[in-house]
């Protein structure tokens, strides 16, 4: 069987959702996994999650004589992986970083925003979702505005730099990730920052 059908199944079977798989020099294989989405519920993958899956794919991949030499079971962390449909659904109004498969070649804008410069592949900015007659659509909005060096004062009379906006479809997309913006004044951490992995 596949590594991919056999991990899948694993994962799965237990009731969680395999983000990723990777398999990096030296032999390490890490998996990522999540709990399944449920709108307006917030829930983690900790230790003991990892832990069980670990113990059941470590069975699993000996039957089928996979090759590795270490396996790292893990939850999604602040970065996590937007692969699918789904998990773009579950982040709209997430802040992501996103990266082109092609630069976009021409100066491209939404009425009313600042233009996307030709030749850039990265971006990150606020995920939308728009509906239109040919179905669903993706966008991110976004201020380039410059950095503020420490110390520097800021004044309130600048204007904001402009707007822009970016739609995209999935087959577009080389990467997807939310931001790993962490927040340091006590407010709710982000759904996905599970603390679970384990190696072995």
């Amino acid at each position: 069987m596949a590594l991919q059908d056999i991990v899948e199944q694993t994962v799965a079977g237990f009731g969680y959702e395999l983000v990723e798989i990777e398999r990096s020099a030296g032999g390490l294989l890490r998996i990522t996994i999540d709990l399944p989405w449920a709108p307006g519920v917030e829930q983690f993958i900790g230790v003991e999650d990892c832990e069980k899956v670990t113990r059941q794919l470590q069975f699993a991949l000996e039957v089928d004589a996979v090759e590795y030499r270490r396996l790292e079971v893990s939850s999604p962390g602040i970065d996590r992986p937007l692969k699918r449909e789904q998990d773009f659904e579950r982040f709209v109004g997430e802040v992501v970083d996103i990266t082109l498969k092609a630069p976009i070649g021409k100066e491209a804008a939404a009425p009313g925003a600042g233009p996307v410069h030709a030749n850039r592949k990265k971006f990150r900015g606020t995920l939308e979702r728009v509906e239109t007659a040919d179905g669903v659509n993706w966008q991110i909005v976004w201020r380039d505005e410059p950095a503020v060096k420490p110390g520097q004062k800021v004044s309130r009379k600048r204007a904001p730099a402009p707007l822009q906006v970016l739609g995209f479809t999935l087959d577009e997309l080389r990467e997807a990730r939310l931001a790993p913006i962490v927040d340091f004044k006590g407010r709710k951490a982000r759904a996905t920052a599970g603390g679970g992995e384990v190696q072995v």
